[in-house]
C-alpha cells in the first residue's frame, strides 16, 4: 500500500511523536486534536507535553510543511486514532473519545483507506465498536479472501515516557488487522519509519498483547508493594530483602513505592477486569493492592509522626505542614496521570494537613488542596515533615545540609528509596523509608 498522506487524531503522549515521526521521514501529516489550547501551542511552534527531543522534531515537521496542525480530520490515504482511553468512577472503560475519533473519519473515508486504532482498549473494541462506526461510511470491510472496500487494524503503542521518539523507531511492534490485507496494510505504514520487527496478526490478539504486557508488570509490582506491607509489620528492611532474594537465578522482584499510575499500567489492567470478571481475580486482587499503596503511605506518616497506627481521622493531621516532593507517576516525566502521588496530596488534605507540593517538570500545575509551588524552597520553607514521592533525578541528588537551611523541617520520609539514609541523618534529620521495617520499630517515636 503506497501512503503519501497521514491523519493522526489525538496529539497527546503517543500521537504526537507518532506524527511529528512520520512528519520527519516525508510524509504529508495532518495532526488533529480537538483541545483549542494544544492546537495554538503547537501553532507556535511550542509543544504541550514534555519528552526529551519532541520539540526540535515538532519544529522540524512544522518548518518543512509537512506537519501540519488541524482542528478536525482532512481526506488522507491512512487514519490513526491515538486518542485517551481512560476509565470512568466503575473503573470501566470510557470509550467516547475512540467514539467520536471514529464518527469523525466516518465523512473523509474512502476506498483504499487504512485506519488504525492505537489507544488502548478493551478486548474486541476493533471489531465490535470501530468497524459497525466505520462502515457507516457505506464503504465495508473485507474478510477472508475478500479485501473489502478498506483497510482497519489495531496496533498499540509500546514505549516508555521518556524514551519515546526511540522507543516509536527501535521497538517491535505488533499490529493486528480485521483480515490479513488490513494487517499487511499496517506494516506499509509503520515501516516508512520502524526498524524494529513488526509482528502480524489479528486485531483482538494485538489488543490483548497489550493488556497482557501491563497487566504483567502491574501484578509484579503490587507483589513489591505487598512485600513492603509485610517488612514493615515484621521488622524487615525489604530494600535488604529484595535484593537478597534476587540473588535467586530465577527471581526478580521489582522496587516497591507509593503506587502505581500512568495512562497504562494503573488502567489497562481494569479493561481485563471489566471483559471477564469471573476470570480475572489475581488481575483484580493486584489493582487492588496498588490503589491502596497511597494509603499505606498516609499510614506511615501518621506512625512518623507519633500519632500511632489506626488513628487516622478527618482532622488527625490538623496544623501539620507537610511538602511533597515529586507528583508524577515516575521519574523525569511531566505526566501526572492517575499519579499515585497525587492521590497521596489528597488524602493529606482529607486528613486536615496543609500539603505544598514541587514538581520540577510541572511547576504550573493546579491541584484543589495543594499549592503546587514553582520552586522548592516555596515548598518546603513551613514544612513540618518532607516526603519524596517520585525519584526524579533532580530530586534524588539534593544536598541534605542544603535543604537543613531552608526548612524547619527535620524529619523526611523517603518513599522510593531515592536518598541516603546516612546522608540525610548526618545532616540532622530523622529519616524514614516506605518498607523499612527494622527502622520503624527501632525509632524512640514508635517505641513510645
Amino acid at each position: 500500500m503506497e501512503i503519501k498522506s497521514i491523519c493522526v487524531l489525538g496529539l497527546g503522549y503517543i500521537g504526537l511523536p507518532t506524527a511529528s515521526t512520520f512528519a520527519t521521514h516525508g510524509i504529508r501529516v495532518f495532526g488533529v486534536d480537538v483541545n483549542p489550547r494544544v492546537l495554538e501551542t503547537l501553532k507556535n511552534g511550542e509543544i504541550h507535553i514534555y519528552e526529551p527531543g519532541l520539540r526540535t522534531l515538532v519544529q522540524a515537521g512544522l518548518r518543512s510543511g509537512n506537519l501540519v496542525i488541524c482542528s478536525e480530520p482532512v481526506p488522507a490515504d491512512a487514519f490513526i486514532i491515538a486518542v485517551p482511553t481512560p476509565f470512568m468512577s466503575d473503573k470501566c472503560a470510557d470509550l467516547s473519545f475512540v467514539i467520536s475519533a471514529a464518527e469523525s473519519i466516518v465523512p473523509f473515508l474512502k476506498p483504499g483507506n487504512l485506519v488504525v486504532l492505537e489507544s488502548t482498549s478493551p478486548p474486541r473494541t476493533t471489531i465490535d465498536v470501530v468497524t459497525p462506526i466505520l462502515e457507516k461510511s457505506g464503504l465495508r470491510l473485507g474478510s477472508g479472501d475478500n479485501l473489502g472496500d478498506f483497510f482497519l487494524a489495531y496496533s498499540p503503542e509500546r514505549v516508555l515516557p521518556g524514551q519515546i521518539l526511540r522507543e516509536l523507531i527501535e521497538n517491535a511492534r505488533v499490529i493486528g488487522g480485521v483480515n490479513r490485507a488490513s494487517a499487511e496494510a499496517g506494516r506499509d505504514l509503520y515501516s516508512i519509519f520502524a526498524r524494529g520487527e513488526i509482528v502480524l496478526t489479528d486485531a483482538t490478539t494485538a489488543e490483548m498483547v497489550k493488556l497482557m504486557e501491563n497487566t504483567y508488570r502491574d501484578v509484579n509490582i503490587a507483589i513489591a508493594n505487598e512485600f513492603s506491607r509485610l517488612a514493615d509489620r515484621f521488622g524487615v528492611d525489604v530494600w535488604e530483602a529484595i535484593p537478597l532474594a534476587n540473588r535467586h537465578p530465577r527471581v526478580d522482584i521489582l522496587r516497591p513505592g507509593p503506587g502505581v499510575g500512568g495512562h497504562c499500567i494503573s488502567v489497562d489492567p481494569w479493561f481485563l477486569v471489566e471483559a471477564a470478571p469471573d476470570l480475572s481475580h489475581l488481575v483484580l486482587a493486584a489493582r487492588q493492592v496498588n490503589d491502596s499503596q497511597p494509603r499505606f503511605v498516609l499510614d506511615l506518616i501518621y506512625r512518623v509522626l507519633g500519632l500511632g497506627e489506626g488513628e487516622i481521622s478527618r482532622k488527625g493531621l490538623s496544623g501539620k505542614h507537610i511538602a511533597l516532593l515529586g507528583l508524577a507517576y515516575k521519574p523525569d516525566v511531566d505526566d501526572l496521570r492517575e499519579s499515585p502521588a497525587i492521590e497521596v496530596a489528597h488524602l493529606l488534605v482529607g486528613s486536615g494537613a496543609q500539603v505544598s507540593a514541587y514538581e520540577p517538570f510541572k511547576t504550573d500545575e493546579h491541584i484543589p488542596g495543594i499549592v503546587v509551588t514553582e520552586s522548592l524552597d516555596l515548598a518546603v520553607k513551613d514544612a513540618n515533615l518532607l516526603i519524596l514521592l517520585v525519584p526524579h533525578t533532580v530530586l534524588k541528588e539534593l544536598p541534605p545540609d542544603k535543604i537543613l537551611t531552608m526548612t524547619p523541617a527535620r524529619i523526611v520520609i523517603d518513599t522510593v528509596k531515592g536518598w541516603s539514609s546516612e546522608a540525610w541523618e548526618s545532616a540532622g534529620f530523622r529519616y524514614y523509608r516506605l518498607g523499612d521495617g527494622k527502622k520503624m520499630k527501632a525509632s524512640p517515636i514508635m517505641s513510645k
